[in-house]
């Protein structure tokens, strides 16, 4: 049974920017800090691991390509040693981990970047990673889109675990589709906090805490939570005044890194934050009984549904660039492959020729 009572923790702290064995070792020492303050949970921003591209839309294209270069060194990838350092670590605090990151394909041949959360558990085991599935605006000139396949919940002591990226948690299908899956706690990782100017197209850093009137985030998680009835620990991206090293003020045209990271219970409730203009570990104590309430009120997988009325279609495949075996038919119908028919022809000491004969038959049979 999971747990009736636990801690939740939003780790809005500053990376090194674009240096990966700094950020490492800095990502490692909060998430002992986290531990140490009786998380069970503990989330990291929005590409995080090393910084949010803020220069995307600021440089020339040829400094674009540098920069690009520069980010696909400092990424993190599924088979990287850093992973072991983080699981290490991760196990030494006794907690859960998701941590946002710039991720690099393992695809042989590939060097495309991904929006992720790596996932891992009280053992320091990863256990996946979800790949946003839709870069927004100009985000696209830097990360591919996700695979379905990523977008899954994970079995915890705490609960069902899933979690999205930054207007992923606008997406009603995906927020169904994690809801279908059972999640019960969600982590949610954002660029940053912002004051909005009429559309999503005109937006600036928030200054304080009065951003909430018009920035998405705010009433995003706090509906989140409500018609979902998760729990909800949002962790949004900090950056100090300082201009990292190697860059120039006028490159970071899009730093809405203010933090604004914020703890919500499943009626929509805040119970911390939102933190903002500083780096620090948030921190809220949830008892499940908080989901029971709501859910006896508005339960979205139960009593007040209507699955004869909407329902939804949810692919778990993973893109490939080429498909094994044999090509379909245009019926949708795939060929027994030649190395099946021998296998089948072996078992039953019969000529390969009436294998294959006898399974294009089925194929050509009436419906």
């Amino acid at each position: 049974m999971p747990a009736e009572s636990f801690t939740l923790a939003a780790a809005q702290i500053e990376p090194v920017y674009h240096d990966k064995e700094a950020t490492l070792d800095k990502t490692c020492r909060y998430i002992e800090k986290a531990g140490e303050e009786g998380a069970d949970l503990v989330v990291f921003p929005e590409t995080y691991f090393p910084g949010y591209p803020y220069w995307r839309g600021s440089v020339s294209i040829p400094r674009w390509t540098e920069l690009m270069i520069d980010l696909q060194k400092n990424s993190l990838s599924v088979d990287d040693e850093a992973l072991d350092v983080l699981g290490d670590a991760v196990e030494d605090a006794d907690l859960y981990l998701a941590l946002g990151a710039n991720e690099l394909s393992e695809r042989p041949g590939s060097e495309t970047l991904y929006n992720s959360i790596f996932y891992f558990d009280r053992d320091g085991a990863s256990m996946g990673r979800h790949r946003k599935l839709m870069p927004t605006q100009e985000e696209r000139a830097i990360w591919g889109r996700g695979d379905p396949a990523s977008l899954a919940t994970y079995d915890t002591d705490l609960g069902t675990l899933g979690g999205l990226i930054c207007y992923e948690n606008h997406m009603t299908l995906s927020k169904a589709a994690l809801t279908a899956m059972g999640e019960e706690i969600h982590a949610a990782v954002w660029p940053g906090f912002w004051e909005q100017h009429g559309h999503p197209g005109d937006k600036t850093r928030a200054e304080d805490a009065g951003a909430v009137e018009t920035c998405d985030v705010y009433p995003a998680m706090r509906e989140y939570a409500f018609e979902t009835q998760s729990f909800v620990a949002a962790c949004s991206a900090y950056m100090s005044d300082d201009v990292p090293e190697a860059f120039s003020e006028d490159e970071l045209g899009f730093n809405v890194a203010s933090g604004g990271s914020m703890l919500v219970n499943p009626a929509g409730i805040v119970k911390a934050g939102p933190l903002v203009g500083e780096e620090g570990i948030l921190t809220a104590d949830f008892e499940r009984d908080e989901r029971r309430a709501t859910k006896a009120y508005f339960d979205a997988m139960g009593h007040y549904t209507r699955w004869d009325a909407v329902s939804l279609d949810i692919n778990d495949g993973t893109l490939d660039p080429v498909s094994g075996g044999s090509p379909p038919r245009r019926d949708g119908q795939e060929r027994l492959s030649a190395a099946e028919s021998e296998a089948i022809a072996d078992e039953h000491d019969v000529p390969i020729a009436a294998i294959e004969d006898v399974a294009e038959a089925v194929l050509e049979r009436p419906e």
